[in-house]
């Protein structure tokens, strides 16, 4: 039987930021002088496979890294050191707060978003009316998105995704917002969207039955760093045990 071909590989990752110290920031406006920083360490030497067409689900407690790994696997972020391989696959971030413009319509948005996934002007105007019709919008589609409330945008943000499809579908807790009629449409759509064998998607969640309901293999993040990794059934009652 022949191996089936990595979609994501990560090797020896590290990613760090400055934190500015909260106090410091008065004091060096009145003295002129830079603020204080810390530098924090948030993740540390990870390094993993995704096997084409697997689910990948990430869970920790909050501040293990979660959230800065996903991004750096959609290119937001940069790495320290250590590398990034997608071998050559299309990637989308879902998550609440990332890529939209605050000022455009969300109808512009939707442009704007199909476009950095690398769809064509005309890819995207042939999916518009589908985009729109699942959000739920209405007439606030050529609303500011700045107006939009937190459920409003997890429906545009979803939408976007589920409708213009790449081969690796990265998910940041997005399927957790909005109202319970758009939860168990969004649900839906999005067993439907991953059971297709040639996508790869990266789900970071806190909800453990959705993530032992979607995800074929789990890693636990602790403190930037992999505790344990490997099948969903395995790793989420060592997860259960610790956080109790």
């Amino acid at each position: 039987m022949s191996k089936v071909p990595s979609a994501i590989s990560v090797k020896d990752l590290y990613i760090s930021y400055k934190t500015i110290q909260s106090y410091s920031i008065k004091k060096s406006l009145l003295s002129g002088k830079k603020s204080d920083s810390d530098v924090f360490e948030a993740v540390k030497g990870v390094s993993f496979e995704v096997p084409k067409g697997q689910i990948l689900g990430i869970t920790g407690k909050n501040g293990s890294g979660k959230s800065t790994l996903l991004r750096a696997l959609a290119g937001i972020f940069s790495a320290d050191s250590g590398s990034i391989d997608l071998h050559g696959n299309s990637v989308s971030l879902l998550s609440i707060g990332v890529g939209f413009q605050p000022k455009l319509s969300g109808r512009e948005n939707i442009m704007l978003s199909g476009l950095l996934l690398g769809f064509s002007e005309a890819e995207i105007r042939k999916k518009m009316d589908k985009i729109i019709n699942f959000s739920e919008l209405g007439d606030f589609i050529d609303r500011p998105v700045r107006t939009y409330s937190s459920g409003m945008y997890s429906k545009l943000a979803f939408s976007i995704t589920a409708i213009l499809e790449t081969d690796i579908m990265l998910i940041d807790e997005v399927l957790s917002v909005g109202d319970e009629k758009f939860k168990k449409k969004s649900y839906k759509k999005m067993k439907k969207l991953i059971s297709q064998e040639d996508r790869t998607v990266v789900i970071v969640s806190h909800s453990l039955s959705m993530l032992n309901d979607l995800c074929d293999n789990l890693m636990w993040l602790h403190d930037g760093e992999i505790r344990m990794m490997g099948e969903t059934s395995e790793v989420l009652p060592a997860y259960r045990e610790f956080m109790n």
